[in-house]
């Protein structure tokens, strides 16, 4: 199963989620916010905000919050102005973490982030340290059990639409788009009918670095769990291969 990882990764963030609507609402909330500031309140004319709104929707956010969260970012001109900064560093076995975050006060969060690759024996790198270790990406996941189309007339379709890959796994379907891509290949398997797990731009690791070490696993989880429950963190991005979780929980 270590060649699916990666999709065991990507259900359980999604288990996380679910468990903590709290805390992917306001990441979208906040991207919202970002979007109709750089683009306007028209979906229609604004591809951001389109891909945001996909987001919200795979993420089960309902339709009233959405269009609430519009019209509040819209309306207010003196609603929070947040600044978008990325940190790349390191954590234990030499993994490459990139933290994505979105706030009003830098301070804060460079110190909130520095303090969560410590605590795990990490250390926060200059800008460019890990990011070539990765691809920025569309990322477009699609649960088996949400989908009756054939796996090869899903995969013509995405192709058809300007995907750069198809992977059928054991529960889900993975399409991969180059980023200026990644709209109208969503739009196309949206106008489909076809129903999204995931949907967003992503930064996907060229190679894993395996972790079996308890310890290890257990510091590298830290970080990885203290980043994500900041408020200022909106994603965080590894290329650690870490042991399938038992289903105790």
């Amino acid at each position: 199963m270590s060649g699916h990882s990666k999709f065991a990764n990507i259900k359980h963030k999604k288990e996380k989620n679910d468990a903590a609507k709290g805390k992917i609402f306001t990441i979208i909330g906040k991207e919202i916010v970002v979007a109709v500031k750089e683009g306007g309140a028209n979906p229609e004319n604004n591809s951001k905000l389109r891909d945001v709104i996909a987001k919200a929707k795979a993420n089960n956010m309902p339709n009233d919050t959405i269009k609430r969260g519009i019209e509040r970012a819209a309306g207010d001109a003196n609603s929070v102005n947040y600044v978008v900064n990325t940190y790349e560093g390191y954590g234990p076995n030499g993994t490459a973490i990139i933290v994505d975050t979105l706030t009003d006060n830098k301070n804060r969060t460079a110190a909130n982030v520095r303090n969560c690759f410590t605590k795990g024996g990490g250390n926060v790198g200059t800008t460019g340290c890990v990011s070539y270790m990765f691809d920025h990406k569309g990322q477009i996941i699609i649960a088996k059990e949400d989908c009756d189309i054939d796996a090869d007339d899903l995969m013509m379709m995405a192709l058809d639409a300007g995907a750069e890959d198809f992977s059928d796994e054991d529960d889900s379907y993975e399409i991969i788009t180059a980023p200026e891509d990644f709209s109208q290949v969503r739009e196309s398997l949206e106008k489909e009918g076809i129903k999204m797990a995931e949907a967003e731009l992503t930064m996907i690791p060229q190679n894993y670095v395996d972790i079996d070490d308890p310890e290890v696993v257990k510091k590298f989880t830290r970080i990885i769990d203290m980043l994500e429950e900041d408020d200022d963190v909106q994603a965080v991005y590894h290329n650690a291969n870490l042991p399938e979780e038992d289903d105790e929980d």
